[in-house]
């Protein structure tokens, strides 16, 4: 959801750097921004706590951010194709003309979820309540979150419970996951799903150069564990994009 439906990360940037500044810390880079999209906020906090030698606790961070977060949030607005793209995927079916099933996975955590979405009601109405997995989600294993897999898998799981008797369940390999972070690319193609990147141009040009090296999952954000689940640059398995706008369906098997 941040930065790849909603332009939530500038916002997050902007609170960022009002906290630093009030600490005489020079504005976040985006090398290290990069490293905090699409991780759940406490670990977020504790990578940009670590990297600013900020004079106070995270837990003073996190609260200086939350009471901010609460003031700009509300302003957030959908990025540049995301409507035209949520309306097509209503209705849209694959090649075959199976209904194309849709879940939202975010590592925002219900507060802030509120914060960004509340007053865009109409645009999120077509994820299903049920079909929303959020980042303080009980069912996601406390240290699970994003670059883990965890949260597309689970949010597969939800789909898969809630198809029709008789529909056949659908596949890892079947699912296309959107994202706009390194660590969200990480976590798509370690659950076994295709993936699409289209990050923030920031992003972009802290990656130029290293795009297949994203698109593969190779940039070590997940550590050690689960490596026989990354892909090989150029594998095909994911594709860079830089905006949602005519958003190329047929590329994907989806016709709208």
């Amino acid at each position: 959801m941040d930065g790849l439906l909603l332009d939530s990360e500038d916002k997050y940037s902007l609170v960022t750097n009002i906290v630093l500044a009030r600490y005489g810390r020079p504005p976040m880079p985006w090398n290290i921004k990069a490293q905090l999209q699409g991780r759940p906020g406490p670990s977020a906090t504790l990578i940009l706590h670590k990297w600013a030698q900020l004079p106070i606790t995270p837990e003073q961070y996190a609260a200086e951010c939350l009471e901010l977060q609460r003031e700009y949030f509300p302003q957030c607005l959908p990025l540049p194709g995301v409507e035209k793209l949520l309306e097509d995927l209503k209705t849209a079916k694959t090649e075959k003309g199976e209904k194309v099933h849709i879940a939202l996975a975010t590592s925002s955590h219900e507060g802030n979820f509120k914060l960004k979405t509340d007053h865009l009601k109409e645009l999120f109405e077509v994820f299903e309540t049920s079909k929303r997995v959020l980042g303080d989600d009980s069912r996601i294993p406390k240290g699970r979150g994003k670059p883990a897999p965890d949260i597309y898998l689970l949010a597969l799981r939800i789909v898969n419970e809630s198809l029709p008797e008789g529909e056949k369940q659908i596949l890892p390999e079947e699912c296309l996951v959107f994202e706009d972070s390194v660590p969200g690319i990480e976590a798509g193609r370690r659950a076994g799903m295709r993936c699409v990147w289209i990050p923030h141009p920031g992003l972009a040009v802290e990656y130029k150069g290293r795009e297949a090296m994203v698109l593969a999952a190779k940039t070590g954000e997940g550590g050690v564990e689960d490596l026989h689940q990354i892909g090989e640059e150029g594998d095909g398995w994911a594709d860079h994009l830089e905006t949602l706008e005519n958003f190329p369906y047929k590329k994907f098997g989806i016709v709208v």
